[in-house]
């Protein structure tokens, strides 16, 4: 892909769709729904959860969602079901977060990036397209650097954190302006992943992200990947996802016009598209 390529859906993809069936979805774990199942794993000491589609049973890379701060695999769970007709889905809940075992104190960007790496080695996974929204982009950035044998392709939603908003307090503000631009029925699953959590774990991981420098390992990216965001995200404004998509070696950019920071849940379809264009073949290339 050129670093320049820029991908915008022909058809502007309807923002802010969450509704009572979104909702009952992302709340069902561990029970059986949409073909989503729970499963935990013994992964570096803690009982892990993970929300798992199996896919088509064909050979298409697994997709691996990595979720955001303060939220879990809830939030993900219709962009899992949009990518299942397609590829095997594997939504795990980063310690702490969801229905995973919780640690005694708050893990920063690496240690969550080393613990998804142990996670990867127990599913014995092939390659995989990884896709971290957000605080889940930081990881799977740091993942993909540490990790590059274990990362297809990548993709980098709503990253955090913007250099221009890098301090709790400014993170947060832009978080506010996000929130009047959601599906309101996102609430009780964001008061259900807080309360999971603790709010000590949210504001401590709040810390750990925005004294991550992001971009050096955005730069040291092999990887394909690309970097898509919400058309109205304050929180990955044009010139913070504009950046991300400069630093990292032949990234393409898209963006999903009007939609929030929450993209993958609002607007899943179009996200599942951008994975599927980025995981197929591309065209050998043959002397004329």
């Amino acid at each position: 892909m050129s670093r320049a390529a820029v991908h915008r859906p022909r058809r502007p993809a309807r923002t802010g769709r969450f509704g009572l069936a979104e909702l009952r979805l992302g709340m069902a774990a561990p029970r059986p729904a949409a073909g989503l199942t729970s499963e935990w794993r013994l992964v570096d000491g803690l009982r892990t959860h993970t929300r798992h589609a199996a896919g088509p049973g064909t050979d298409a890379a697994p997709v691996v969602l990595v979720h955001g701060l303060a939220v879990s695999h809830r939030y993900l769970t219709p962009l899992a079901v949009a990518l299942s007709t397609t590829n095997q889905v594997y939504v795990p809940d980063l310690p702490g977060f969801g229905l995973t075992e919780r640690p005694r104190g708050a893990y920063d960007v690496r240690r969550h990036a080393d613990h998804l790496a142990a996670w990867l080695a127990a599913y014995r996974l092939p390659p995989v397209c990884l896709l971290g929204h957000s605080f889940g982009a930081e990881v799977a950035a740091a993942l993909a650097v540490t990790h590059p044998g274990a990362v297809r392709a990548l993709v980098l939603a709503g990253p955090t954190s913007d250099p221009a908003a890098r301090s709790r307090r400014a993170l947060l503000g832009r978080w506010l302006v996000d929130n009047t631009r959601e599906a309101p029925l996102q609430v009780p699953l964001l008061t259900r992943d807080v309360w999971n959590a603790r709010p000590w774990r949210v504001l401590a991981t709040l810390s750990h992200s925005v004294h991550n420098a992001i971009e050096a390992d955005l730069v040291r990216i092999t990887a394909p990947t690309v970097v898509l965001t919400g058309g109205r995200d304050p929180i990955a404004p044009p010139p913070w996802r504009d950046q991300v998509t400069r630093l990292v070696p032949d990234a393409a950019l898209v963006v999903v016009p009007g939609a929030p920071h929450n993209v993958a849940t609002t607007n899943p379809t179009a996200v599942a598209d951008a994975i599927r264009r980025l995981l197929a073949p591309q065209p050998a290339l043959t002397d004329r």
